[in-house]
């Protein structure tokens, strides 16, 4: 009894511990436009808090499929989805492979599409996970505990020019060069291991006055590695034609973005699904034969209010952007992600 005790407190510790708020969690819900009896699948399912919301929305005919790469959040999830029973599948696997994950549950199509992108709030508070520059732990930052692959690896391993490009690539930082060449100094004295440990090295790159001006000096390094790590930009890429591709008529894929590299990525990928045409403007119509495959319901993307930014200060910098299919047959486009 005192086994089953323990155990229960541990389940419900580890619970406690996964806090993750859903960011726009009423927007999502609205513009999902859930069917009672259709499919959803939601591509990051985090703590369960966007699919919970879909969960309710579900008849018994209906159907989510929740997909993670992160332990904890499968764990956790199982858990507080329980109470929809047959109604929900939960799959340990990188969204990419979605395609997989439906053909053996016998799937071909759905009704609807959501993806929370970015890092969780569990995984930037839990200081192991090597995630946050507030916390001093072992640089690792990987989303799938599976992979061998950390972020201690890129940073002692990389070129100075592939730093250098990783750091201004998916950081967008001014000082990536510098910064670059910083790491590369240290590692040549000691392997660096820990998060402070980078902390300090970009520290030393950054002008003073930039550093005041412009928030925490490492976060865009930070944000860098744990993107070339995760290959989160590439993901994204690999997977939004085929999502699209795989909704039913008048289904709808809905999407949060943190930061501009992404959001970027999800507004071509829209607009080219609405608008494929690649004929000469000159030409007075369309002789391509690339048919559109639904339309943009967010000409502008939905950003949180002002009462959830100023409670939830990670929401500030996101941003949905929602589509809708067509009946129109999908025949693999390739959308241009430039």
């Amino acid at each position: 009894m005192q086994e089953v005790n323990n155990e229960a407190m541990q389940n419900a510790a580890s619970e406690k511990e996964f806090h993750h708020v859903s960011i726009m969690l009423d927007q999502v819900i609205e513009n999902l436009n859930i069917k009672p009896d259709g499919v959803y699948m939601d591509g990051t399912l985090g703590g369960a808090g966007h699919a919970s919301a879909i969960a309710r929305k579900l008849s018994s005919e209906g159907h989510l499929i929740g997909i993670d790469q992160d332990e904890a959040a499968i764990s956790v999830s199982k858990k507080r989805l329980s109470v929809f029973q047959a109604r929900v599948d939960v799959v340990r696997e990188n969204y990419v492979n979605f395609k997989s994950v439906l053909e053996k549950l016998g799937i071909s199509a759905v009704d609807g599409i959501l993806l929370d992108l970015g890092v969780s709030s569990y995984q930037l508070d839990n200081a192991e996970r090597g995630f946050s520059y507030m916390h001093d732990a072992p640089l690792d930052m990987r989303m799938d505990e599976r992979a061998e692959k950390t972020a201690a690896d890129i940073v002692n391993e990389y070129s100075e020019r592939e730093l250098f490009h990783v750091i201004k690539d998916f950081g967008e930082d001014r000082f990536a060069q510098n910064i670059a060449k910083h790491i590369v100094q240290a590692r040549n004295k000691k392997r660096i291991e820990t998060t402070f440990e980078l902390n300090d090295i970009i520290r030393s790159s950054i002008p003073m006055k930039f550093q005041k001006m412009e928030g925490h000096p490492s976060k865009r390094t930070f944000q860098a590695l744990r993107i070339e790590l995760n290959g989160e930009l590439r993901v994204l890429r690999d997977a939004l034609s085929s999502m699209i591709g795989s909704l039913k008529p008048g289904g709808r894929i809905a999407i949060i973005t943190f930061h501009s590299l992404e959001d970027r990525i999800v507004k071509n990928a829209f607009r080219t699904a609405e608008n494929p045409c690649i004929c000469p403007p000159q030409l007075p119509q369309c002789v391509c034969g690339r048919k559109s495959l639904g339309k943009v319901i967010t000409r502008k993307p939905i950003i949180p209010s002002e009462e959830e930014m100023q409670e939830n200060s990670r929401s500030r910098s996101a941003k949905l952007r929602v589509f809708e299919r067509n009946d129109q047959k999908y025949n693999g486009l390739e959308i241009d992600f430039k």
